[in-house]
């Protein structure tokens, strides 16, 4: 028997079993998880006309940098720690990326590489070339395709194109789809679907749980890069239950997306992009930065700069965290930490085993004070990552101790850290 929730009152119901415990990840949603944090690059005619939205009406002509260098962005999209790199191919202004044969409001028409250009494979040839995995954002709102107000022709018109771009470039890890601008307007996003599974049956599809809801990873919810503390990889669709991580974008700059003139005072600041990190890295979510090259077709320099030291920083702290061998525990035992003299730390990072599925419900983390065990740290959800911060402290032995999971917890990596301040 299954017990459904409505309007907050609980209804005994005879369905199938399922619940969030039984729900597990495919292998791809599992080596996506363990990217961690990835890069959106917003790069057009908007950034040429300091705008952040367009409203498709711009002159192809204006898209015209004189320096582009996707090998660039790339390096500096690595130092960051990302692993992968996700490219607006068209916006919602309708300019594409790539030389499109369905329209002529493409780089084909503009005065970039004499209009034979095609940004789509330099920046996918730089990606791989320096090891990180590639995909691909498609907005589905046009303001500059006639046929987008015929729902059926603007169906076509969106399947040839996500045809060229899904045969073309290679393998995707991601495809992204923006519901932004989009009300009002019907998709045929079941053969959308079937057009990417097609020729990328391994791509995750991410979108709203609200604006598509069998898509493979959810949007966080918010523009700030924040997850929340309790964050469950399963979602809840209409009783639907779905493995469907968080991601959770926010751009480098504050508010801004693309580039934009004389906008130094937007950067964030490192100790900013650090937080951001430990509350989505550090929370279960995937982070993704927003990377915005300028006019000449480069990351700005002081962007660059800043990619370097947040990543540098993170490095400085957890080291190798994400390289080391796995932890083999599984136990409702408590997980201990010994060591033959006392470590000093201030924080804990623990990862749970997700190809059997979510479990942990409520944990603590504890240090031995020579009589008992004190707690430092609680919390409820582990998933992919959580790292709990708490006062420096210095003691032999730490452990985990998980109070609540059906069955016994699975974890792949248990380990404190002094993150003390830079030398």
């Amino acid at each position: 028997m299954h017990k459904i929730v409505f309007a907050g009152v609980l209804i005994a119901a005879w369905l199938p079993a399922q619940n969030f415990f039984d729900v597990k990840p495919s292998p791809q949603q599992v080596a996506w998880q363990d990217l961690e944090i990835g890069v959106l690059i917003h790069f057009g005619p908007n950034t040429f006309m300091d705008r952040e939205w367009g409203d498709g009406t711009a002159d192809p002509r204006v898209f015209s940098p004189a320096q582009v260098d996707a090998a660039q962005w790339v390096a500096a999209a690595k130092s960051a720690g990302a692993r992968y790199l996700v490219l607006v191919a068209k916006h919602h202004d309708g300019f594409c990326l790539w030389p499109s044969a369905e329209t002529a409001y493409s780089v084909k028409a503009s005065a970039w590489r004499g209009g034979h250009g095609d940004l789509v494979r330099e920046v996918a040839h730089a990606a791989r070339l320096q090891g990180l995995r590639f995909g691909i954002y498609l907005s589905p709102w046009d303001r500059h395709e006639p046929r987008y107000k015929d729902n059926s022709k603007y169906d076509e018109y969106y399947r040839r194109q996500l045809t060229e771009l899904v045969t073309r470039y290679g393998e995707l890890t991601e495809f992204w789809l923006d519901g932004a601008g989009s009300e009002g307007h019907v998709y045929d996003f079941d053969s959308y679907v079937r057009t990417l599974r097609t020729y990328q049956p391994n791509t995750l599809i991410f979108a709203d749980v609200g604006f598509l809801q069998y898509a493979d990873i959810r949007w966080v919810g918010n523009e700030s890069g924040f997850a929340p503390e309790d964050n469950w990889n399963v979602v809840d669709r209409l009783g639907y239950l779905r493995w469907r991580p968080a991601e959770a974008d926010t751009p480098l700059r504050t508010d801004h997306w693309f580039w934009h003139p004389n906008d130094e005072k937007s950067l964030k600041p490192l100790a900013q992009l650090v937080e951001t990190y430990h509350k989505t890295v550090g929370r279960g979510a995937q982070l993704v930065l927003g990377l915005a090259p300028d006019n000449r077709g480069l990351l700005p320099e002081s962007d660059v700069a800043r990619l370097k030291e947040f990543g540098d920083e993170i490095r400085r702290i957890y080291g190798d965290d994400g390289d080391g061998p796995e932890e083999v525990w599984s136990s409702a035992a408590p997980l201990e930490i010994a060591n033959a003299k006392p470590m000093t730390f201030d924080r804990a990072v623990t990862m749970e085993r997700l190809s059997d599925g979510q479990r942990v419900e409520r944990y603590a983390i504890e240090v031995w004070d020579g009589r008992v065990w004190k707690p430092v740290a609680a919390g409820t959800t582990i998933g992919h990552k959580k790292i709990d911060i708490f006062p420096r402290t210095t003691a032999s032995r730490v452990r985990l101790r998980v109070m609540e999971a059906p069955g016994a917890p699975q974890i792949r990596r248990f380990r404190v850290y002094d993150g003390g301040p830079r030398e």
